[in-house]
């Protein structure tokens, strides 16, 4: 039996939820969505499955690309969160967040101006039966991978 379902969000635990979400509304065009989160609580600790006294703060925002109903980014930090492992785009588990845009070279431009970093580097590549992909990998300010692509 499948589960009906309709995908809602990707989070993102930020170090500092302000600063990464304006990267994502600047660089991309993401759309913040209010109210801001300010979560606390038992019921934290009870959906979270961790102990102590927990808070969460941050904001959803709306993907380029969808109407007021399509997914969000939301972006969280966390009072306490260990340190982050380094980054690797094969480690298992969610790997990156891909977006299309006009132009690759711009993009990665801007990337770098709003702290961002190079990952690997720019590659186009054809794909039989699909066409051809120009994309790179790199990381927002907090070392999150990002995918930057265009299919001609």
């Amino acid at each position: 039996m499948v589960v009906r379902a309709k995908y809602v969000h990707t989070n993102i635990v930020a170090c500092d939820w302000r600063r990464l979400a304006e990267f994502y509304v600047e660089v991309f065009g993401c759309e913040p969505l209010l109210p801001e989160r300010d979560y606390s609580g038992s019921w934290l600790n009870d959906v979270t499955a961790l102990s102590g006294e927990i808070t969460v703060r941050g904001i959803h925002l709306r993907l380029p690309g969808f109407d007021e109903h399509g997914p969000t980014l939301e972006i969280f930090e966390y009072n306490r969160q260990p340190d982050r492992p380094p980054v690797s785009v094969n480690q298992p588990g969610f790997a990156h967040i891909a977006f299309h845009v006009d132009d690759v070279e711009r993009a990665r431009d801007e990337v770098l101006n709003a702290g961002g970093k190079d990952l690997g580097n720019l590659h186009r590549m054809d794909v039989k039966g699909a066409g051809t992909i120009s994309l790179i990998y790199m990381t927002d300010p907090e070392g999150n991978v990002v995918e930057l692509q265009n299919w001609s």
